[in-house]
């Protein structure tokens, strides 16, 4: 049998919270009150993620740096090692270990009222090579009580399979990028986001198969690889309202809704509160929902071999929901200035994940249950502004 489902079994896991750890450390603010360029900071984080077989760790460290006038310059290093043995490995492969590696470069460019911005990603693993490439413009009006944001970036992936050196495909993405930040009032903000996205290419894993009843075989099932659209376009709004209470604390409420040409409808709703406790504490809580719909190629079991053009049993191509519960607490090291610091701080962030397919059976149980499993992530970063 094929080595795992290779790397691609966790593609959706790993990517998912690679972008979320990028949030993290930048730390954009949730909504922009006036065109200010980020400040000369830099960030060191450490990312754990465990949960249905797989496990994920790494460091990641972001630098900013600005002549506090023009322009800003931004670098990013990221790396995680995984070790899966996840239901997909089990199922149709073995268990594996590797890792891979990001550089992003960025730039900022504040002119006026507005704010430029360039970046480049590279990610490198061994058997997928990415660039993305991402420009936005950002424009604050109406006495820095409105912004509006265009932004568009395009990834350019090399697919390849390990053990196979014939094996070479490519997948493009594309995404467009609308959004608009409001101050509703002196103690409520809002943003409304729009994102179009394209893809074309080998847009599946190259080790994952389909199941299908046969009754030849003294199990009942055999195997078959997966066959996907070459083209996927998706939809995607989301609101934000971040509201400032009396007491120095917030509340963070938002909601996405997501669609797409395969058959995929998405919402995700997500509840935060962050309360500062004296000059040097912050704590909060979070709540996450996420649910969708399955593809329309997809199926648990399809009926026979070769039941359709196209044909997919990737868990993250069914229909299932998500929940997600996060505590986390921040803590500034200094009072005051020292030499060339001017402020530090140590955050940690845990969550716990709760994972239900409604449609993708446990294959590892005889009675096929449908799957389910929790994940633990913890996140431990050191910020200093400078």
């Amino acid at each position: 049998m094929a080595r795992k489902a290779e790397t691609g079994v966790v593609v959706a896991v790993t990517r998912r919270w690679r972008r979320r750890i990028a949030a993290v450390l930048c730390l954009a603010p949730l909504l922009t009150n006036g065109a200010i360029l980020p400040e000369d900071r830099a960030d060191a984080l450490y990312h754990s993620y465990n949960g249905g077989g797989v496990e994920v760790t790494g460091p990641s460290i972001l630098v900013r740096k600005g002549d506090a006038k023009r322009f800003s310059v931004n670098a990013n290093y990221y790396t995680d090692s995984i070790s899966s043995a996840s239901i997909d490995v089990v199922t149709q492969g073995s268990e594996y270990t590797e890792s891979r590696k990001q550089y992003s470069l960025g730039v900022d460019y504040l002119h006026a009222d507005t704010i430029m911005s360039l970046s480049y990603t590279n990610s490198d693993e061994s058997d997928y090579k990415a660039d993305t490439y991402s420009a936005s413009i950002s424009q604050t009006m109406f006495g820095n009580m409105t912004t509006v944001t265009l932004g568009f970036s395009r990834g350019m992936d090399d697919v390849l399979r390990n053990r196979d050196p014939n094996f070479s495909e490519n997948a493009d993405h594309r995404d467009y990028q609308l959004s608009l930040s409001q101050v509703l009032s002196k103690d409520l903000l809002m943003s409304i986001n729009y994102d179009a996205i394209t893809d074309q290419g080998f847009l599946h894993n190259p080790y994952r198969s389909v199941v299908f009843l046969d009754p030849s075989k003294p199990s009942g099932i055999g195997f078959e690889p997966e066959i996907y659209p070459r083209t996927r376009t998706s939809n995607a709004v989301s609101a934000n309202f971040l509201y400032y209470l009396p007491y120095r604390a917030t509340v963070k409420l938002s909601y996405r809704y997501y669609t797409d040409d395969w058959g995929i409808d998405a919402h995700t709703a997500e509840l935060a509160y962050v309360h500062p406790i004296g000059s040097r504490w912050i704590l909060e809580a979070g709540y996450r929902y996420y649910t969708q719909s399955d593809a329309d190629f997809y199926a648990d079991f399809f009926p026979r071999a070769g039941a359709q053009n196209f044909e997919a049993r990737d868990k993250e191509l069914s229909k299932y929901n998500d929940q997600t519960a996060s505590v986390g607490v921040s803590y500034e090291l200094l009072g005051k200035k020292r030499g060339f610091i001017d402020k530090a701080t140590l955050n940690l962030k845990y969550s716990r994940i709760l994972f239900r397919y409604d449609n993708f059976t446990d294959l590892t149980d005889p009675d096929l249950p449908d799957y389910e499993f929790t994940a633990d992530v913890f996140q431990a970063f050191a910020s200093i502004w400078y």
